[in-house]
């Protein structure tokens, strides 16, 4: 049986002040942004930043509104690491092997990801306090 998870997709930063992180992830880091959008249904701005030449990625998030989920974070944790991403082939049959390991997750269907991905997440209470998130990547 092939591994459920295929590799880190990304970790994701919760910061106040997106184009701030960006400028400082690109001058400190020498990242580059290789995407940036806004996704209303999770209420965040983020910007995709690239770690080197390969598929290595920091999402930083910022919240759009108080009532996002990144604004709660930020307001209970301060600015940090948020919950690290995995690549899988198929996120609905990845939340169903979850769910029947005894494991919770936040969404009864996949959501609008970064870039037209599918994405669900594993409560944290279920995973040592980490927030996980599986990526499908979009189809083309």
């Amino acid at each position: 049986m092939p591994p459920l998870l295929s590799r880190i997709d990304h970790v994701g930063v919760a910061v106040r002040d997106l184009d701030a992180a960006v400028a400082f992830y690109e001058t400190t880091f020498g990242m580059r942004k290789v995407h940036e959008e806004v996704n209303e249904e999770q209420g965040v701005r983020e910007a995709m930043m690239a770690v080197g030449d390969g598929p290595d990625r920091v999402q930083l998030l910022a919240p759009v509104s108080d009532a996002s989920p990144i604004a709660r974070f930020l307001e209970r944790s301060g600015e940090g690491v948020q919950q690290v991403a995995y690549a899988v082939d198929d996120v609905r049959a990845a939340a169903d092997d979850l769910r029947a390991k005894g494991l919770r997750l936040l969404y009864d269907e996949p959501r609008r990801g970064t870039a037209g991905s599918q994405v669900n997440f594993v409560h944290p209470k279920d995973a040592g306090g980490v927030l996980v998130e599986l990526v499908q990547a979009a189809r083309p």
